[in-house]
């Protein structure tokens, strides 16, 4: 078709929402503001950072990373028109197009990190990329996960 589409959330964590940040409704849409298109280019991948304000007033940070996947897209094949018989041709094979659709990774937050996001982000991009035997979920995890040294105390 046209080469627009929509958004759709493969995957996400949490599963389930936490309580005190729920999970913004339309995310899929503030991903791509220009809508969801296909280009015959991969473009290089993009990052931004916008403000999300909830009924609250309380900021919410949106860290965007944006790049494009190949996608395989075959040219539609000619059909005969007003029930006439097609001239017989040399059969050719129809070769396909290559065609490139964006697929982001976001991060929302209460703080404001633009460059922790942009480095968390980059290297969860790096890792799937490269198709690393690595547990996105275990990266999250990990990326999420600090300890803080009680005052005066051991850690």
């Amino acid at each position: 078709g046209s080469g627009d589409g929509q958004g759709q959330i493969l995957q996400r964590f949490p599963e389930k929402d936490w309580e005190d940040n729920p999970f913004p409704q339309g995310i899929e849409l503030f991903c791509q503001p220009s809508g969801w298109q296909l280009f015959t280019e991969r473009n290089p991948p993009t990052f931004f950072v916008a403000v999300l304000t909830d009924i609250n007033s309380e900021r919410h940070y949106c860290a965007c990373f944006t790049f494009w996947e190949a996608i395989e897209s075959v040219q539609p094949q000619s059909h005969p028109r007003n029930g006439e018989e097609e001239e017989e041709e040399p059969s050719s094979p129809v070769q396909p197009t290559q065609l490139f659709a964006p697929k982001s990774l976001v991060l929302v937050s209460r703080l404001d990190h633009a460059e922790v996001f942009r480095n968390s982000l980059g290297l969860i991009y790096t890792i799937y990329v490269d198709g690393l035997s690595v547990s996105l979920e275990n990266v999250i995890g990990n990326l999420l996960t600090c300890t803080i040294p009680i005052t005066g105390g051991a850690q």
